[in-house]
Protein backbone atom coordinates (compact mmCIF):
# COMPACT_ATOMS: atom_id res chain seq x y z
CA UNK A 1 0.00 0.00 0.00
CA UNK A 2 3.03 2.52 0.23
CA UNK A 3 3.27 2.40 -3.52
CA UNK A 4 -0.32 3.49 -3.92
CA UNK A 5 0.14 5.93 -0.65
CA UNK A 6 3.88 7.69 -0.60
CA UNK A 7 5.04 8.25 2.86
CA UNK A 8 6.72 11.57 3.57
CA UNK A 9 7.46 11.35 6.76
CA UNK A 10 6.76 8.83 9.78
CA UNK A 11 7.66 8.94 13.80
CA UNK A 12 6.31 8.23 16.35
CA UNK A 13 3.39 10.94 16.55
CA UNK A 14 3.14 12.26 12.71
CA UNK A 15 2.24 10.29 9.74
CA UNK A 16 2.58 12.70 6.31
CA UNK A 17 1.87 11.06 2.82
CA UNK A 18 0.82 12.13 -0.85
CA UNK A 19 -2.76 11.41 -1.33
CA UNK A 20 -3.67 10.01 -4.55
CA UNK A 21 -6.20 12.64 -6.60
CA UNK A 22 -9.28 10.60 -7.09
CA UNK A 23 -9.27 9.00 -3.78
CA UNK A 24 -10.99 9.85 -0.80
CA UNK A 25 -9.89 11.37 2.31
CA UNK A 26 -12.06 9.29 4.48
CA UNK A 27 -14.87 6.90 4.27
CA UNK A 28 -18.17 7.78 2.61
CA UNK A 29 -21.65 6.49 1.75
CA UNK A 30 -20.34 5.20 -1.46
CA UNK A 31 -17.85 2.45 -0.14
CA UNK A 32 -14.83 3.78 -2.23
CA UNK A 33 -11.09 3.11 -0.63
CA UNK A 34 -10.75 5.87 1.30
CA UNK A 35 -6.99 7.17 2.51
CA UNK A 36 -7.59 6.91 6.00
CA UNK A 37 -8.71 3.36 6.21
CA UNK A 38 -5.84 2.22 3.77
CA UNK A 39 -3.51 3.73 5.96
CA UNK A 40 -4.53 1.79 8.84
CA UNK A 41 -4.60 -0.98 7.51
CA UNK A 42 -0.61 -0.58 6.22
CA UNK A 43 0.11 0.72 9.65
CA UNK A 44 -1.44 -2.49 10.99
CA UNK A 45 0.34 -5.11 8.65
CA UNK A 46 3.80 -2.62 8.92
CA UNK A 47 4.12 -2.85 12.74
CA UNK A 48 2.03 -5.95 13.47
CA UNK A 49 -0.47 -4.68 15.45
CA UNK A 50 -2.99 -6.80 17.18
CA UNK A 51 -5.59 -4.48 17.66
CA UNK A 52 -6.73 -1.27 16.00
CA UNK A 53 -4.30 1.49 14.92
CA UNK A 54 -4.75 5.15 16.33
CA UNK A 55 -4.60 7.37 13.44
CA UNK A 56 -6.72 10.79 12.77
CA UNK A 57 -7.04 13.03 10.04
CA UNK A 58 -5.69 16.63 11.02
CA UNK A 59 -7.23 18.09 7.74
CA UNK A 60 -8.92 16.74 4.61
CA UNK A 61 -8.40 17.26 0.83
CA UNK A 62 -11.43 16.48 -1.37
CA UNK A 63 -11.37 13.57 -3.31
CA UNK A 64 -10.10 15.02 -6.88
CA UNK A 65 -7.34 16.98 -5.22
CA UNK A 66 -3.98 14.92 -4.38
CA UNK A 67 -0.72 16.01 -2.77
CA UNK A 68 0.22 16.84 1.00
CA UNK A 69 -1.61 15.48 4.12
CA UNK A 70 -0.77 15.17 7.69
CA UNK A 71 -2.16 12.81 10.15
CA UNK A 72 -1.67 12.11 13.70
CA UNK A 73 -0.98 8.96 15.35
CA UNK A 74 -1.51 9.53 18.67
CA UNK A 75 -4.34 11.48 20.56
CA UNK A 76 -2.13 14.37 21.63
CA UNK A 77 -1.03 14.99 18.58
CA UNK A 78 -4.21 15.19 16.72
CA UNK A 79 -4.92 17.59 19.69
CA UNK A 80 -2.15 19.80 19.29
CA UNK A 81 -2.65 19.83 15.60
CA UNK A 82 -6.05 21.07 15.96
CA UNK A 83 -5.13 23.62 18.18
CA UNK A 84 -2.57 25.11 15.10
CA UNK A 85 -5.11 24.43 12.85
CA UNK A 86 -7.59 26.77 14.96
CA UNK A 87 -4.57 29.37 16.05
CA UNK A 88 -3.37 29.57 12.20
CA UNK A 89 -0.02 27.71 12.97
CA UNK A 90 -0.58 24.87 10.81
CA UNK A 91 -0.04 26.84 7.01
CA UNK A 92 -1.00 24.88 3.69
CA UNK A 93 -0.03 26.08 0.18
CA UNK A 94 -1.72 24.61 -2.92
CA UNK A 95 -0.85 24.89 -6.56
CA UNK A 96 -3.54 25.28 -8.84
CA UNK A 97 -4.01 25.89 -12.70
CA UNK A 98 -6.49 28.41 -13.65
CA UNK A 99 -8.59 29.57 -16.69
CA UNK A 100 -7.27 32.58 -18.51
CA UNK A 101 -4.68 35.29 -17.70
CA UNK A 102 -4.39 36.90 -13.76
CA UNK A 103 -3.51 40.04 -14.08
CA UNK A 104 -2.30 41.06 -10.42
CA UNK A 105 0.51 39.02 -9.55
CA UNK A 106 -0.01 38.44 -5.73
CA UNK A 107 -3.69 39.22 -4.72
CA UNK A 108 -6.15 38.67 -1.29
CA UNK A 109 -9.32 37.17 -2.39
CA UNK A 110 -11.95 37.53 0.46
CA UNK A 111 -15.47 36.34 -0.24
CA UNK A 112 -18.49 34.99 1.44
CA UNK A 113 -19.40 31.58 0.94
CA UNK A 114 -22.36 29.43 1.54
CA UNK A 115 -22.63 25.98 1.08
CA UNK A 116 -25.55 24.27 -0.58
CA UNK A 117 -26.02 20.72 1.29
CA UNK A 118 -28.91 19.26 -1.02
CA UNK A 119 -26.29 20.55 -4.18
CA UNK A 120 -23.11 20.39 -2.45
CA UNK A 121 -22.32 23.68 -4.08
CA UNK A 122 -20.83 26.39 -2.59
CA UNK A 123 -22.21 30.33 -3.80
CA UNK A 124 -19.80 32.67 -2.93
CA UNK A 125 -20.62 36.17 -2.12
CA UNK A 126 -18.90 39.88 -2.21
CA UNK A 127 -20.44 40.77 1.00
CA UNK A 128 -21.71 39.64 3.88
CA UNK A 129 -24.64 37.32 3.07
CA UNK A 130 -27.06 35.78 5.24
CA UNK A 131 -25.43 32.28 6.45
CA UNK A 132 -22.54 32.44 4.52
CA UNK A 133 -18.90 32.40 6.21
CA UNK A 134 -15.56 34.34 5.51
CA UNK A 135 -13.18 32.89 2.79
CA UNK A 136 -10.04 34.25 2.51
CA UNK A 137 -6.68 33.47 0.66
CA UNK A 138 -3.61 35.05 -0.69
CA UNK A 139 -2.34 33.83 -4.15
CA UNK A 140 0.95 34.06 -6.38
CA UNK A 141 0.98 34.20 -10.01
CA UNK A 142 3.98 31.88 -10.83
CA UNK A 143 3.86 31.48 -14.83
CA UNK A 144 1.52 32.06 -17.25
CA UNK A 145 1.22 29.28 -20.65
CA UNK A 146 -1.19 29.83 -23.94
CA UNK A 147 -4.57 30.48 -22.04
CA UNK A 148 -3.70 29.43 -18.47
CA UNK A 149 -2.03 30.75 -15.27
CA UNK A 150 -0.20 28.53 -12.42
CA UNK A 151 -0.76 30.14 -9.26
CA UNK A 152 0.30 28.93 -5.61
CA UNK A 153 -2.41 29.62 -2.90
CA UNK A 154 -2.10 29.90 0.58
CA UNK A 155 -5.20 29.39 2.23
CA UNK A 156 -5.83 31.58 5.39
CA UNK A 157 -9.62 29.96 6.01
CA UNK A 158 -11.09 26.70 5.27
CA UNK A 159 -14.20 26.63 3.96
CA UNK A 160 -15.37 23.64 1.81
CA UNK A 161 -14.79 23.94 -1.88
CA UNK A 162 -12.93 27.27 -1.06
CA UNK A 163 -10.13 27.43 -3.79
CA UNK A 164 -12.31 26.29 -6.67
CA UNK A 165 -15.60 28.77 -5.82
CA UNK A 166 -13.28 31.75 -5.25
CA UNK A 167 -11.28 31.69 -8.31
CA UNK A 168 -14.27 31.38 -10.00
CA UNK A 169 -16.09 34.13 -8.41
CA UNK A 170 -13.67 35.82 -10.06
CA UNK A 171 -13.94 34.27 -13.66
CA UNK A 172 -10.89 32.24 -13.25
CA UNK A 173 -12.21 28.72 -12.55
CA UNK A 174 -9.41 25.80 -12.13
CA UNK A 175 -9.05 23.84 -15.05
CA UNK A 176 -11.00 20.38 -14.60
CA UNK A 177 -13.59 22.03 -12.49
CA UNK A 178 -16.56 19.59 -13.48
CA UNK A 179 -18.47 21.80 -10.76
CA UNK A 180 -17.78 25.67 -10.69
CA UNK A 181 -16.14 25.61 -14.56
CA UNK A 182 -18.73 23.40 -16.79
CA UNK A 183 -18.59 25.71 -19.58
CA UNK A 184 -14.64 25.28 -19.76
CA UNK A 185 -14.41 21.38 -19.03
CA UNK A 186 -14.65 18.55 -20.82
CA UNK A 187 -16.24 15.61 -18.72
CA UNK A 188 -13.56 13.80 -17.08
CA UNK A 189 -11.00 16.21 -16.87
CA UNK A 190 -9.09 16.05 -13.87
CA UNK A 191 -9.30 19.05 -11.33
CA UNK A 192 -5.90 20.81 -11.22
CA UNK A 193 -5.93 21.80 -7.91
CA UNK A 194 -2.83 19.73 -5.93
CA UNK A 195 -2.02 20.33 -2.09
CA UNK A 196 1.91 21.48 -2.42
CA UNK A 197 2.65 22.06 1.43
CA UNK A 198 2.14 21.67 4.64
CA UNK A 199 4.50 23.60 7.21
CA UNK A 200 3.82 23.01 11.08
CA UNK A 201 5.27 22.73 14.53
CA UNK A 202 6.06 19.58 15.39
CA UNK A 203 3.19 18.33 18.14
CA UNK A 204 6.43 17.34 20.76
CA UNK A 205 9.44 18.14 19.26
CA UNK A 206 8.27 21.99 18.95
CA UNK A 207 10.33 22.25 16.21
CA UNK A 208 8.77 23.99 12.49
CA UNK A 209 8.52 21.17 9.67
CA UNK A 210 7.67 21.58 6.52
CA UNK A 211 6.63 19.22 4.05
CA UNK A 212 5.66 19.21 -0.64
CA UNK A 213 5.30 17.30 -3.05
CA UNK A 214 4.55 18.06 -6.71
CA UNK A 215 1.98 16.87 -9.50
CA UNK A 216 2.59 14.68 -11.53
CA UNK A 217 4.13 16.22 -15.21
CA UNK A 218 0.76 15.23 -16.98
CA UNK A 219 -1.78 17.64 -18.32
CA UNK A 220 -2.30 20.77 -17.67
CA UNK A 221 0.74 21.14 -15.26
CA UNK A 222 2.81 19.40 -17.97
CA UNK A 223 2.43 23.12 -19.71
CA UNK A 224 4.68 25.07 -16.81
CA UNK A 225 8.72 25.09 -16.60
CA UNK A 226 8.56 25.75 -13.22
CA UNK A 227 7.40 22.69 -12.54
CA UNK A 228 9.07 20.51 -14.44
CA UNK A 229 12.61 21.56 -12.62
CA UNK A 230 10.68 21.64 -8.88
CA UNK A 231 11.42 25.70 -9.15
CA UNK A 232 8.62 26.52 -6.79
CA UNK A 233 9.68 27.00 -2.79
CA UNK A 234 7.70 26.78 0.11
Amino acid sequence: MQSEIPFLYEDNHLLVVEKPVNMLSQRDITGDPDLLSLLKQKLKEKYQKPGNVYLALVHRLDRPTGGVMVLAKTSKAAARLSAQIRNNVFKRSYLAVVHGILRQKEAILLHYLRKNRQTNMVTAYRRKSLGAKEAKLTYQLLETNNHFSLVKVQLHTGRAHQIRAQFAAVGHPLVGDQRYGQNLTRPGQQLALWAFAVSLEHPTLKKRMTFTSYPAQVFPWAYFKRLKGNLIKE
